[in-house]
């Protein structure tokens, strides 16, 4: 999952360097996000009952994730020049954001659980490992093309 939220983040920063400013960024991860949405939702054969119930929970876990990444990125733009204390102290940062994580994916399942069976669960678990596949194989595509216009 770790290697998952990777590749979606570093996508998303891709599109983001290419982003024109903040509002073209915004459209770009809202229009990841509708793709993964409809992705997910369509390939577990949601129902309106249940993607009711579902979505807020992922939602939740989605956003909670993203801040710990933040959290984790905003402090690694001049590694050069960190002292042997700053790294120490980043690194314990690091492995608590790494804690955060998995206790915010057990909170994930737990609240799962209680709307789908524990084999949805590793579907949805798959399921985001290959839109994120499929999202990077379409970057990649994309990324040829336009090198072979120039």
């Amino acid at each position: 999952m770790k290697k998952v939220t990777l590749i979606l983040i570093l996508f998303i920063s891709f599109f983001g360097l290419q982003a024109q400013d903040n509002k073209d960024r915004e459209q770009h991860r809202e229009r990841i996000k509708a793709m993964k949405v409809a992705f997910i939702t369509q390939e577990m054969s949601m129902t309106p009952e249940l993607a009711q119930k579902f979505w807020p929970i992922y939602n939740k876990y989605e956003c909670q994730k993203m801040d710990l990444h933040r959290r984790e990125h905003e402090e690694l733009n001049d590694i050069e020049s960190l002292s042997e204390k700053e790294a120490e102290k980043m690194l314990m940062e690091y492995q608590e954001i790494e804690n955060e994580e998995y206790q915010i994916k057990k909170s994930l399942f737990t609240d799962l659980k209680k709307i789908i069976s524990s084999k949805e669960i590793i579907k949805l678990h798959k399921l985001e490992s290959d839109f994120n596949k499929k999202l990077l194989k379409e970057y990649r595509e994309r990324k040829a093309k336009e090198q072979r216009k120039n």
